[in-house]
């Protein structure tokens, strides 16, 4: 009777052990709590912003932009001239197309701020803008109206690379990047052709105009990291503090460069 009760209790033990752990007999594991995500930008109205204006200039001379070799297609490519834009410097010592980035924003204006049509053109054998400023999820119209082979190559770390063929039948088509980061793109059938391409996920950035002036609006108060990049020079960055209602100077000048 004794061995009929114990094996009457194994029995229920285990039947029971069966259906509390699910159908097998491994303990229940504790589920892993999950990573703590980064604070993403939240678009909203701006109280009493302020400004950030200023110059990026060049110190010292610097040299005369170079002229590129055109090698291929001269028929459409040769037309015009195509200069080294990777380093303009204007009468004044101002540097064109240098971007501005203020760090550290948590939140303000949307994205639409810096407009809704985006464009990289490829006339004349040439990309057009060389440096441009694109928001996430936004698509980038790539216009070919040259009637030749074109194609664009991208490189970058954040977004998947692409290298698509643009036919002379094929006059537009279009890119979109959801991670923001600084993006180079280059023609593999005209090796002279390169465009820088900042995509951002938040609007307070500005590129310079060819007096080397730019200008930040909308900015929420408080002191912020500014990065200044150029395409030859590098990054710097400096500190800038933003007054309710205020208009915050910020000008910067780049060291010379061995030409």
């Amino acid at each position: 009777m004794y061995a009929v009760l114990s094996l009457f209790l194994v029995a229920t033990t285990a039947f029971f052990s069966f259906f509390t752990n699910g159908g097998n007999n491994t303990p229940k594991e504790t589920p892993a709590k999950p990573e703590a995500k980064a604070t993403a930008y939240m678009v909203m109205p701006v109280q009493n912003g302020g400004a950030v204006s200023g110059t990026v200039t060049y110190s010292g001379k610097a040299a005369a932009p170079k002229k590129l070799a055109v090698t291929k297609d001269t028929q459409v490519c040769g037309k015009t001239e195509h200069m080294d834009e990777s380093l303009i410097v204007g009468a004044n010592g101002g540097i064109k197309d240098a971007i501005i980035s203020l760090k550290g924003i948590k939140g303000g204006k949307g994205l639409d701020a810096l407009g809704a049509n985006f464009v990289l053109d490829q006339k004349g054998c040439l990309y057009s803008p060389h440096t441009f400023i694109v928001p996430i999820n936004v698509p980038v119209k790539i216009l070919n109206p040259d009637g030749i082979l074109h194609n664009i190559h991208t490189y970058s770390k954040k977004n998947a690379p692409f290298n698509k063929s643009q036919p002379q039948f094929k006059k537009e088509m279009t890119a979109t990047f959801t991670a923001a980061e600084l993006i180079t793109a280059k023609c593999d059938v005209h090796g002279w052709m390169s465009s820088n391409i900042l995509v951002v996920d938040h609007p307070y950035h500005a590129l310079t105009d060819a007096k080397g002036a730019f200008t930040i609006k909308d900015v929420p108060p408080g002191t912020y990291t500014a990065e200044i990049w150029q395409e030859k020079l590098g990054a710097k960055s400096a500190q800038v503090t933003v007054a309710a209602g205020q208009t915050a100077t910020l000008n910067f000048a780049f060291p010379a460069a061995a030409n």
